[in-house]
């Protein structure tokens, strides 16, 4: 007996060993990366990458509204982002964008109205960090704790095998880095992370609140490409920004807010020639007088301080045909499109103060 007692516990001493060995603790850990306990398997019915189960992916919001005691931050919002695209939401500070996001991932409540994605309010989603991912806040992680075991206790905590950390982390470019505590990051490793929580579980619909912050160049242009590329597998991505310049480039459509309200939605083109009408053409010549003559007062003729001459109140075509009529010489005739910077202040002009 005292034998078979022995063989028992000896037994039960090797399968711990084994159990501590491959899956307590990863293989690769580093001694700087204690892990948290948490083993390579899940409890549950997983899913990783390969599997993801495509769901709608439309995001509506319709008369949303939030009222702060005697502040109207959202007032009868409604607008509605569509898969396979990524919209810029943009506005001046306190407009209202970051509590509108979180009225979308049900971190507030709306005083009234409402807001879905694929029909349903994010507090109803099934297995919501399946189906949504969100960055709102890139410092929201744990300062002692290094970002791949943050992305662990993210993937047990919904079931998600533990293997999808370490495949964020370098769909992010943070593998390097994973085993690194969360306090040493840079304010640009900090919203890799971020990025790479939101994609923990291959979600269908990204959101995501001035994402670049903190990125160089480079990291803006991989961002660029990462949501583009995932608008392309036919995902929903959201994404506020105060970088007109880059949101023009990287957005399909936009959605502009000022004082809570809708300003416009639409593409890109859309809102940019929303405002046209402002537009003004450069001509090179040396007939000003003549031309300016020409044109009869349909249009005003400006010039700046370097001597370019500005013409605004006709169209190009208009200019080059009263140009031909009074035999003026042309050296250039080029329309100058508002960029989205230009329209963005034109759009919000008088709406922009803090309420």
């Amino acid at each position: 007996m005292p034998i078979l007692l022995l063989l028992i516990l000896l037994g039960g001493a090797t399968a711990w060993w084994v159990l501590r060995g491959k899956g307590g603790r990863s293989a690769s850990a580093s001694a700087g990366d204690a892990d948290p306990g948490l083993p390579d398997v899940v409890l549950g019915e997983g899913r990783g990458s390969a599997t993801r189960v495509a769901a709608d992916g439309l995001i509506s919001v319709s008369g949303l509204t939030k009222r702060y005691k005697g502040v109207v931050a959202v007032d009868d919002l409604s607008f509605v982002v569509r898969p396979g695209r990524v919209t810029g939401f943009l506005g001046p500070n306190g407009a209202g964008k970051t509590t509108t996001l979180r009225m979308i991932l049900g971190l507030a409540a709306p005083s009234a109205g409402t807001a879905t994605i694929g029909g349903v309010g994010y507090g109803d989603l099934a297995e919501p960090l399946r189906r949504v991912g969100g960055l709102l806040e890139a410092s929201a992680a744990h300062k002692g704790r290094t970002g791949r075991n943050h992305l662990r206790i993210l993937c047990r905590s919904a079931g998600i095998p533990l293997q999808r950390a370490d495949e964020v982390l370098e769909l992010v470019g943070l593998t390097p880095a994973g085993r690194r505590k969360f306090k040493g990051y840079s304010l640009g490793m900090r919203q890799r992370l971020g990025i790479a929580a939101a994609m923990i579980g291959d979600p269908q619909v990204l959101i995501l609140d001035e994402p670049a912050n903190g990125l160089d160049p480079d990291g803006i242009r991989w961002m660029r490409d990462l949501l583009k590329a995932l608008a392309l597998e036919g995902r929903t991505v959201l994404v506020s920004s105060h970088l007109l310049a880059e949101m023009q480039v990287l957005a399909d459509d936009l959605v502009i807010i000022a004082a809570g309200r809708l300003v416009v939605s639409g593409t890109v083109a859309t809102v940019l020639n929303s405002i046209a009408a402002t537009g003004a053409t450069l001509v090179r010549t040396p007939d000003v007088e003549k031309l300016s003559a020409a044109l009869n007062g349909d249009a005003a003729v400006t010039i700046d301080d370097s001597g370019d001459i500005y013409v605004t109140g006709v169209d190009a075509a208009a200019i080059g045909e009263a140009a031909a009529r009074s035999g003026v010489v042309l050296h250039q005739l080029a329309t100058q499109r508002p960029d989205l910077e230009g329209v963005f202040l034109e759009l919000t002009k008088g709406k922009a103060a803090i309420r």
